[in-house]
């Protein structure tokens, strides 16, 4: 069954990892498929998009990413845009794909909202919440027999997170030891253009 938020994905033209590993393997929508959604998706050419329209697509970018309400993003932008990048960064669930403890941020929310996770040693069930230098993230002794996490200590071998983040792999614990400098941010849109989006 096709994904709506897989659709939307080749709709907007970019990656966002909504199938966690299959968008790092040939089955991969983007390139199955690396055209826009429709009967004439791939005759039809993409006509040169307005600067809202472009500003609409960054929006539904972080939208679809965090997956957030109309509201929840309205308050996210009502502050200067460094502060609403970091908020964005130091979520929970953003930190545990950065931790390489999830493979997407979808499956990170379903994680944290299934109570899998703990930080500082409780159960925490808010993907939005904002990590704070000194929490340690990990997951639950209870839940790492299960089957999401088998492979995840060999797969971990490889992964380095970023410079404000530290991982203890053997234990699948993370540790938030600093705040992201804005440089180091790789976040798939530009932040810019919903600030002016917002500001309308």
């Amino acid at each position: 069954m096709k994904s709506i938020k897989e659709k939307k994905e080749r709709a907007l033209g970019v990656k966002l990892f909504i199938k966690s590993e299959r968008c790092n393997s040939p089955k991969c929508v983007m390139i199955r498929r690396p055209y826009r959604p429709g009967v004439h998706g791939q005759s039809r050419r993409r006509r040169k998009i307005s600067e809202f329209g472009k500003q609409l697509q960054e929006k539904q970018k972080i939208q679809i990413t965090y997956g957030l309400t109309n509201k929840q993003m309205t308050n996210l932008f009502k502050g200067p845009l460094e502060k609403t990048l970091l908020t964005l960064e130091r979520r929970l669930d953003r930190v545990l794909f950065s931790l390489g403890l999830a493979p997407s941020m979808r499956v990170a929310r379903q994680l944290v909202s299934h109570g899998h996770i703990t930080v500082g040693g409780r159960k925490m069930n808010i993907p939005s919440y904002s990590v704070k230098v000194g929490d340690k993230i990990s997951i639950r002794p209870e839940s790492q027999g299960k089957k999401m996490f088998e492979d995840l200590r060999e797969k971990l071998k490889q992964y380095e997170p970023p410079v404000w983040l530290k991982l203890d792999k053997e234990n699948l614990t993370g540790e938030c030891i600093g705040y992201p400098a804005l440089e180091d941010m790789s976040l798939p849109f530009d932040v810019n253009l919903v600030g002016q989006f917002y500001s309308q």
